[in-house]
């Protein structure tokens, strides 16, 4: 069954969404195979810890976050990856790992990959690993009323600097490449 709260919130909105029950998936991809909808349709929940404060990031769950990127989007020093022990009490009713995207309800900052915006339906786990929502992204947006970012991200196949492929070194500073030079090197 869904999260009750969840459920209350969005019957109080007067919004059409369904509920699919499905297979045990335990990450966003597998949301997204078993419910047969392409990935960029499925969010991802990211709980982020973010200058000692929780915050969410909702994203395709075929994407990756880019640290050093969301932290510059975000203005801050410090952005990580929450410990799973430290938030589980903030979703009482949800299983580890199901949280919906609906951090406004868990008393959350929510922060929404722009990519996500651009999709017509989003699909997403429903508190439970069993369990999902399907709705209209707009609606999604004027419930939720994310923080849309449009960096600190990476989409599937996008293609590594040549210095992060394997076997490469990352290439020299001018100022590295002139102290060789002048050692020999």
């Amino acid at each position: 069954m869904p999260v009750k709260q969840l459920t209350e919130f969005l019957d109080g909105a007067g919004v059409e969404y369904m509920c699919l029950s499905h297979p045990p998936a335990f990450t966003a991809q597998q949301l997204a195979h078993h419910v047969k909808i392409a990935g960029d349709r499925v969010v991802k929940t990211v709980i982020i810890e973010l200058d000692g404060k929780m915050a969410m990031l909702v994203m395709p769950a075929t994407w990756r976050v880019r640290w050093d990127r969301l932290s510059r989007v975000l203005d801050t020093d410090f952005v990580d990856l929450a410990d799973e022990q430290e938030f589980q009490d903030r979703f009482p009713e949800c299983e580890v790992g199901a949280m919906p995207p609906f951090g406004n309800l868990f008393g959350m900052t929510v922060y929404c990959a722009e990519v996500l915006t651009e999709q017509p339906e989003l699909a997403f786990a429903a508190g439970t690993h069993t369990e999902s929502i399907h709705m209209k992204t707009a609606d999604f947006l004027q419930l939720v009323h994310p923080m849309v970012i449009n960096q600190g991200f990476t989409r599937p196949g996008a293609q590594k600097p040549a210095w992060l492929t394997k076997g490469r070194q990352r290439p020299e500073t001018t100022e590295e490449m002139t102290v060789s030079r002048l050692a020999g090197y």
